[in-house]
């Protein structure tokens, strides 16, 4: 550790995850370090990443970077892969694939697709099986953003609905809510599902008490500076003029509405913010070389059920909404069946791989891109994640050479222009937002 310490600091070693690009402020080194040590804000960029704030060790460092998803990212533990499991070179392991969409109209309507994860959420509270859910809504604070809310009763569920894209740190007090030793659910992103994977492989509270882990299938998210460019140049607006901001919901996939500080108001179809394909995107860097969008770590995942990977301008407005569900362990499995025998969700038929390759193509082509990605960030001497149960080295295979050859090369490319860093963590000056 001495010979170390000489070399780099500890604060050097956790901003270096931010500086390479890997860090999703998801908030766990908050928690991990505690808030006199470390606190995860937004900062001069624009995200919300960890600040230094005290003093950090190495040996806290060393915890952070093992359960951080920046640096490690695993699939399904072993545990919970039964007989009974199908496996996907694509899909990983799922006990079961099937449509399925809220059954309270309302829920369904507000869910933003078929408001399966809400109606999922609210059944756990309502029935008893989960004291609280864990999970996000739209920032009080910075509308583009989310932030962590706690529910205790279907109604709080409900006003969290709705899809965030922007930055949200759902488990910047993990701790705390383990420490009340009471059994809850999580639903987030599946960088946050893998952040609580990771943290039980030291603290056995999580497998004890988080009793349901939720993901959406995951594209990524808007980075602050390409929300920033969008409304100061498409909307012709001040970003600090914002007082709500609703990327989607109310429909499949509804409008995106925003709301100024004179009350006045916009909306805007979904393809209007994300185009309808995904060369329009603009998504921070962790997201570009994210191993898993499809929620392998979670119980189960809801997807969008697009053809083609995005709505059709002309009917989206019509679209009732219908998830489509990978369920991947018997918590999950158990937990669709209870749900719809209480009124809860509606189940449809059953699908397969391929019409997950269909519905989420963008899913499907980085999946088999990712270890080439990785190779390249290794080239370069940059933070490459640690993963085991993804089976990204058959994937690469799958792939084949030359796909492979073009996507290290672009990659490197990227580092070698600055587009794959971020700069140092700097704390705001206090102003507008």
């Amino acid at each position: 550790m001495t010979g170390r310490a000489s070399r780099i600091t500890p604060q050097d070693r956790l901003y270096r995850i931010v500086e390479d690009g890997m860090c999703i402020g998801c908030g766990l080194c908050q928690s991990v370090a505690g808030p006199d040590v470390v606190r995860v804000e937004k900062v001069e960029s624009g995200y919300e990443c960890p600040v230094v704030v005290g003093e950090l060790d190495h040996e806290t460092v060393d915890r952070i970077v093992d359960v951080c998803p920046g640096t490690r990212l695993d699939g399904l533990p072993d545990r919970l892969v039964d007989a009974d499991t199908k496996h996907d070179l694509i899909w990983g392991p799922y006990r079961r694939m099937v449509l399925a969409w809220a059954s309270d109209p309302e829920v369904r309507y507000r869910g933003s697709t078929g408001g399966v994860l809400t109606a999922l959420g609210q059944y756990l509270v309502a029935s008893g099986c989960a004291d609280f859910v864990l999970h996000v809504r739209a920032s009080r604070e910075h509308p583009t953003f989310g932030e962590r809310h706690v529910s205790v009763d279907a109604q709080s569920v409900l006003d969290g609905t709705g899809s965030r894209y922007g930055p949200a740190a759902p488990l910047i007090d993990i701790d705390e809510h383990l420490d009340r030793g009471r059994p809850f659910a999580f639903i987030g992103k599946p960088c946050d599902i893998a952040a609580l994977r990771n943290l039980a492989r030291f603290d056995a509270r999580v497998d004890e008490l988080v009793r349901y882990r939720l993901a959406l299938v995951c594209g990524g998210f808007m980075p602050p500076h390409g929300m920033d460019r969008f409304l100061r140049e498409h909307e012709g607006l001040d970003p600090a003029r914002l007082a709500a901001f609703r990327y989607r919901g109310r429909g499949c996939p509804g409008r995106m509405r925003y709301e100024l500080d004179d009350g006045t108001h916009r909306e805007l179809r979904y393809t209007d913010f994300w185009g309808t394909d995904e060369s329009q995107w603009v998504l921070p860097f962790r997201c570009k070389v994210c191993p898993d969008g499809i929620g392998e770590a979670a119980d189960l995942a809801a997807s969008d059920t697009w053809p083609g990977g995005s709505p059709d301008p002309e009917t989206e407005d019509a679209d009732a909404g219908t998830n489509a569900v990978v369920v991947r362990t018997q918590a999950g499995l158990d937990l669709m069946k209870a749900a719809a025998a209480a009124g809860f969700v509606t189940v449809g038929s059953d699908v397969g791989p391929r019409y997950m390759d269909e519905v989420q193509p963008h899913q499907r082509k980085k999946k088999l891109a990712v270890r080439a990605r990785w190779d390249g960030l290794a080239a370069m001497g940059r933070t490459a994640p640690r993963s085991t149960g993804l089976r990204l080295d058959d994937l690469a295979r799958r792939n084949g050479k030359e796909n492979n050859e073009r996507q290290l090369r672009g990659t490197r490319e990227r580092v070698r222009t600055g587009k794959a860093s971020e700069p140092r963590p700097r704390r705001r000056k206090p102003g507008p937002r």
